[in-house]
C-alpha cells in the first residue's frame, strides 16, 4: 500500500500524532519548534505554542483537557490549550529531552526521553500517576520511542530505537508494573530504517514507523510482517496513529530533521492511508 499526502509540510520535525476523539481532530507535534499543530482543518492548521520542545499529548479524561510532555516535564492544559498547571520536571539534564508517550490501561501517562546527541544509555522511561506524581520506570535507554499495550493489557510492547527491535514486557494487570523484558521482533539489514513510533489496531497488530525507511510496517500478534505502507517522497517517517470518526484511517507523521535544506520538499507533511483494519480507542490520562 501507499499512503497519500493530506497536508502541506506543517512541521519541521513532525511527531506524536494523536487522534482527539472528543474534538474529532488530529493533533501532531512539531517537536523541536515547541508547537502542537491542530489539524481540525488540513488546509488551515492552527499552531499552539507550548514554550519548549513538545513530544506528546493525550486527553486528560477527568479534566476535559490534556496532559502534554514538554522538553523536561509535564503540563496540564484545559480544553482550549490554556495552561492550568505545570507538574514537576522529570529531566534535570539540559542535554536530554522527553521524546514519546502514551497511556497504559490504568490510564497513567508514560513518556520516555533521549539525549539531544543520542548518547547511548542516557535516556529513561517515566510514569505520571493520576495525582501528577512522577516515577522512573526504566533507565539505561538511548532513544525511547514507541510504547503500546496489548488489547488485553497483559503485555507491553516497547521500542528503544538504538536496539533495532521491538521488546515485550509482561504486565501485572493489578498494579501495571512491567516485568521480564525480552526481545520480540528484531530488524535486520533487510529492513530499511530504524523503528520509531508505534500504534496498535483493533486486531492487536502493531504499526511501526521506520525512521530513515520511508514506511510503516504492520506486525501481527505473532510478530510476523503482514503489511507495508510506503510513504512516497519522504525518508523520515516518525510515527503513526489511527483516526477519523471510525478509526479507519492511519495517519503518519514525517520529519525533515537531518535532511539537506532543499531535499524532500514533502518532508514534514502528514500522510494517510485506509489500511482495511480499524484502530482501537487508546486509554486517556486519568488525571
Amino acid at each position: 500500500m501507499k499512503a497519500e499526502k493530506v497536508t502541506a509540510p506543517v512541521a519541521w520535525h513532525g511527531e506524536g500524532p494523536f487522534w482527539d476523539r472528543a474534538a474529532q481532530r488530529l493533533l501532531i507535534m512539531d517537536m523541536l519548534a515547541g508547537t502542537i499543530v491542530d489539524l481540525t482543518s488540513f488546509d488551515d492548521p492552527r499552531r499552539i505554542e507550548v514554550g519548549s520542545a513538545v513530544s506528546a499529548v493525550v486527553r486528560a479524561r477527568s479534566r476535559g483537557g490534556y496532559i502534554v510532555a514538554t522538553e523536561h516535564g509535564f503540563s496540564l492544559f484545559d480544553a482550549d490549550f490554556v495552561l492550568e498547571r505545570r507538574l514537576a520536571d522529570a529531566v534535570s539534564d539540559p542535554a536530554i529531552r522527553l521524546n514519546e508517550g502514551g497511556c497504559d490501561p490504568l490510564r497513567r501517562f508514560f513518556c520516555g526521553s533521549m539525549a539531544y546527541d543520542e548518547t547511548p544509555g542516557a535516556a529513561s522511561l517515566y510514569r505520571v500517576e493520576a495525582d501528577g506524581s512522577i516515577s522512573t520506570v526504566l533507565t539505561d535507554l538511548t532513544i525511547s520511542n514507541g510504547l503500546q499495550w496489548s488489547l488485553d493489557g497483559a503485555v507491553a510492547y516497547y521500542i528503544d530505537t538504538a536496539t533495532r527491535r521491538v521488546d515485550v514486557f509482561d504486565v501485572d494487570t493489578g498494579d501495571g508494573t512491567l516485568h521480564d523484558r525480552r526481545p520480540w521482533i528484531g530488524f535486520g539489514d533487510d529492513v530499511d530504517g530504524s523503528p520509531d513510533g508505534m500504534t496498535i489496531d483493533a486486531e492487536g497488530g502493531l504499526w511501526v514507523a521506520f525512521w530513515g525507511g520511508g514506511a510503516v510496517r504492520r506486525y501481527d500478534t505473532g510478530g510476523a510482517l503482514s503489511q507495508v505502507v510506503e510513504v512516497p517522497g519522504v525518508t523520515h517517517t516518525s510515527a503513526a496513529a489511527f483516526g477519523g470518526p471510525d478509526l479507519d484511517t492511519l495517519y503518519i507523521t514525517s520529519s525533515r530533521q537531518h535532511l539537506p535544506d532543499h531535499a524532500e520538499p514533502d518532508a514534514g507533511s502528514v500522510f494517510a492511508v485506509v489500511p482495511g483494519v480499524r484502530g482501537t480507542a487508546l486509554p486517556e490520562y486519568a488525571g
